[in-house]
C-alpha cells in the first residue's frame, strides 16, 4: 500500500488536537498562532481538546507533554515557540528526549521551505515530530509565518494519515 491509499484509509474525520504556545509573552488576547490554528482546524471539522500557553521553562514544556500526551482523545499536539538556538529555546531539547519515534522529515522539509522565504536563517529553525504515548507531537516556531507553512504545507495535508498512523495496528 502506498501513501495514496493510505490517506484513502485514514478518511476525513475530524482529529482532536492540543495546542501548546510556548511563550514568555505572550497571553490568550495576543497569541496569533493559537487563532490561526483555533480557526483553521475548526474550519476543517477538527476539535481542539486543550489550549494552554505556558513559559519557555524546560519543566512546563516536559509536563505540558506528560499531560496532554496522557488525555486518550488527544492526537495531535502542536507545540509552536522555542525552537530556535537562544538560551531561552527549550522546546525542543525537552521534546526531543521524550520521543519514541522521530519524524525527521517534518523538520527537514519544514527548514527546506523556510529556506525559501528567510533564505539561510532556516539552518536556525530545531522544528521537530514525533510519537509519544501514542501520540504525534509536532514543534513549531513561534512566528506567525512558520506555523502557517508548517500546518498548510505539511501538517493539514497529513494530519488525517497522521493520526491514522498512530491509531492502526498490525
Amino acid at each position: 500500500m502506498g501513501a495514496d491509499d493510505h490517506r484513502e484509509q485514514a478518511g476525513h474525520g475530524p482529529v482532536t488536537v492540543a495546542i501548546v504556545t510556548v511563550s514568555d509573552t505572550r497571553t490568550p488576547e495576543t497569541d496569533k498562532n493559537y487563532h490561526y490554528l483555533e480557526a483553521r482546524l475548526t474550519e476543517m471539522g477538527h476539535r481542539i481538546a486543550a489550549y494552554r500557553i505556558i513559559k519557555d521553562e524546560p519543566e512546563q514544556v516536559g509536563r505540558a507533554l506528560v499531560e496532554l500526551t496522557g488525555e486518550p482523545e488527544i492526537q495531535i499536539v502542536l507545540f509552536n515557540g522555542g525552537t530556535g538556538i537562544a538560551p531561552r529555546d527549550t522546546t525542543y531539547d525537552v521534546l526531543s528526549r521524550y520521543m519514541e519515534k522521530t519524524l525527521p522529515g517534518f523538520g527537514e522539509l519544514f527548514r527546506m521551505l523556510s529556506y525559501e522565504q528567510v533564505g539561510a536563517a532556516a539552518m536556525m529553525s530545531r522544528a521537530m515530530a514525533g510519537v509519544y504515548q501514542q501520540t504525534v507531537v509536532i514543534s513549531m516556531p513561534g512566528s506567525n509565518n512558520a506555523v502557517q507553512t508548517a500546518m498548510e504545507k505539511l501538517i493539514f495535508p497529513e494530519i488525517n494519515h497522521l493520526a491514522w498512523e498512530i491509531a492502526r495496528k498490525g
